[in-house]
C-alpha cells in the first residue's frame, strides 16, 4: 500500500502528536534507569561494601548529616573520573555544609580502592555489584548505575535528584542546590508590611 503526500503528512501529524503527548504526560519521576524515590519521603536505605577502612557502609550511618549519594557507571573512565574529581575538590565546602558525598558503582571494592589511590578520591565508594541499590534509587541499566545523584537529608529524606549529569560542572550544581535548601526560607512579618 502507497501512501498520497498528503496521508503520509497526516500520518505523520498524528504520530508526532501522540509522541510528544505521551511525552509530556510520563510522570516526572521516571528517569531511564526506572522509578525514582519520590522526593519528600524517606530514600531506600542499604548497607553496601566499600573501599574505605569501615568494610560496609549503610545510609543510617549518616543520620545526623546531609548526604549526596551518586551513582556512576564505572570507575577511571572519564567522565566518571572527572565527576569523581570535582567531588573531591568540592569537599571541604560540602563538609562546611554539614554534608557527605558517597559514590556507587558496580565496580568491585578493590576497583574502587585503586581509582581513589589513582585519583586521590578520600570520599568512600560503594560496590553495588549486583545492582540491587542502585536499582531501588531507579538507577540501574544494562549491568550498570546509570549517572544520578540525590541529595538526602539529615532525617534521611530524599530532598532532590539530579539525573541529567554533566561531570564537569556537577558536584558545583549539587551545591548550588545544598545550599538553596539550607536557606532560612525569608518570612514578611505583619509589622514590615504596615510599614510598606
Amino acid at each position: 500500500m502507497v501512501l498520497s503526500r498528503r496521508q503520509w503528512l497526516i500520518h505523520l501529524c498524528i504520530c508526532t502528536w501522540a509522541w510528544l503527548t505521551w511525552g509530556f504526560m510520563m510522570p516526572e519521576a521516571l528517569a531511564l534507569g526506572g522509578p525514582q524515590p519520590p522526593i519528600g519521603e524517606m530514600a531506600p536505605t542499604f548497607t553496601l561494601p566499600t573501599n574505605s577502612g569501615a568494610g560496609e557502609i549503610s545510609l543510617a550511618d549518616y543520620r545526623g548529616r546531609w548526604v549526596v549519594l551518586y551513582f556512576y557507571p564505572q570507575d577511571g573512565t572519564s567522565g566518571c573520573t572527572l565527576e569523581a574529581r570535582r567531588f573531591q575538590e568540592s569537599r571541604p565546602e560540602f563538609q562546611t555544609l554539614n554534608a557527605e558525598i558517597i559514590g556507587v558503582s558496580a565496580d568491585d571494592v578493590s576497583s574502587h580502592e585503586s581509582f581513589c589511590a589513582a585519583e586521590g578520591i578520600e570520599f568512600p565508594l560503594l560496590s553495588d555489584q549486583d545492582g540491587s541499590v542502585s536499582k531501588a534509587y531507579g538507577s540501574w541499566l544494562t549491568g550498570r548505575s546509570l549517572r544520578h545523584t540525590y541529595l538526602i537529608d539529615p532525617d534521611g529524606v530524599m530532598r532532590e535528584r539530579f539525573l541529567g549529569v554533566r561531570p564537569a560542572i556537577h558536584s558545583q550544581e549539587v551545591l548550588t542546590t545544598l545550599e538553596s535548601l539550607l536557606m532560612p526560607t525569608s518570612t514578611v512579618s505583619s509589622q514590615t508590611i504596615e510599614n510598606l
